[in-house]
């Protein structure tokens, strides 16, 4: 188990605090400054072994909680957060070093985070909880691509995807006054299921600026500028009958050399294949294959 706070001995050194557990197991005390100093090499905390924990920074004194873990030589890994406590660069950088280690070693690695970037980046396989219900279990680019809800479809992704529920038509979705088709099966699944509504989703990513006449009007009123990208926060018209709150707002990716300025209308279209279509009523995917889900 590595925990979020460490929970290191403070009067022992970083040698003594890796190698407690296997001296209250009896463990020989040859094998146990072998296995430390194997861990140490392993962590880069060969010069550190003599220290005590207030002597070293917060990074150091994570590795040492995993160097603690890793001598027992254990065929799974328990991470409680394991990086919450550490400062945003300091969490980048040991974030690889943990993935890095966990290919290393081939432990079975269960990781308990609330930063979805470190699930993204870190895991195999990822599962979503929302009020310790199983939400969608699946790999991180699935869960990006198919979202198997609404809740799952807003968690992924930063910035989140834009979410909002207009009328369903025949040929598929109103938004501000343009039709953006969906997928016939979709169209088709919410018939059979009697909704005459659609929640659509789309990632900011997912749009392009077009003309007047071949997409929907979003009136810009902030736009990011962070160099390689840029990221405009508007309004959709989406009618006097929307749902949607008055201070909602969507987002969209644009030029970042030469970005809409504030105030402007522009134009969107959702690329092809690029839209996500729920239920309005039971947030749950429809159209396509279902998301990859399981139950408890």
């Amino acid at each position: 188990m590595v925990f979020q706070n460490y929970a290191l001995y403070p009067d022992m050194s970083v040698a003594d605090n890796m190698g407690f557990a296997l001296k209250i197991a009896g463990v020989d005390k040859g094998d146990i400054r072998r296995r430390v100093e194997d861990a140490a090499k392993i962590l880069d905390l060969t010069d550190f072994l003599d220290r005590k924990p207030k002597a070293l920074s917060g990074g150091q004194r994570q590795r040492v909680a995993m160097g603690r873990a890793i001598v027992r030589q254990p065929q799974c890994f328990l991470m409680d957060e394991p990086l919450s406590n550490l400062d945003a660069k300091l969490r980048v950088q040991t974030r690889t070093q943990i993935a890095a280690l966990q290919r290393r070693l081939g432990t079975t690695t269960v990781y308990v985070t609330h930063d979805q970037v470190e699930a993204m980046t870190m895991g195999d396989r990822v599962a979503l909880l929302k009020d310790g219900l199983l939400q969608q279990v699946d790999s991180p680019r699935n869960l990006y691509d198919r979202p198997g809800n609404t809740f799952v479809a807003g968690f992924i992704g930063s910035p989140a995807m834009n979410i909002v529920e207009v009328d369903l038509t025949e040929q598929g979705v109103r938004v501000g006054g343009c039709t953006v088709p969906i997928p016939r099966d979709a169209r088709t699944e919410l018939g059979n299921q009697g909704v005459k509504r659609a929640t659509l989703g789309f990632r900011p990513e997912s749009v392009q600026v077009v003309g007047k006449e071949e997409g929907f009007p979003f009136e810009v009123m902030v736009v990011e500028e962070l160099g390689s990208d840029a990221y405009a926060y508007g309004n959709l018209p989406l009618g006097p009958d929307s749902t949607v709150p008055a201070d909602k707002m969507f987002i969209a990716r644009v030029d970042a050399r030469r970005p809409p300025s504030k105030g402007e209308t522009i134009h969107l279209r959702i690329r092809d294949s690029e839209e996500h279509v729920f239920n309005p009523d039971t947030g749950e995917r429809v159209g396509g294959a279902a998301a990859a889900r399981t139950s408890v």
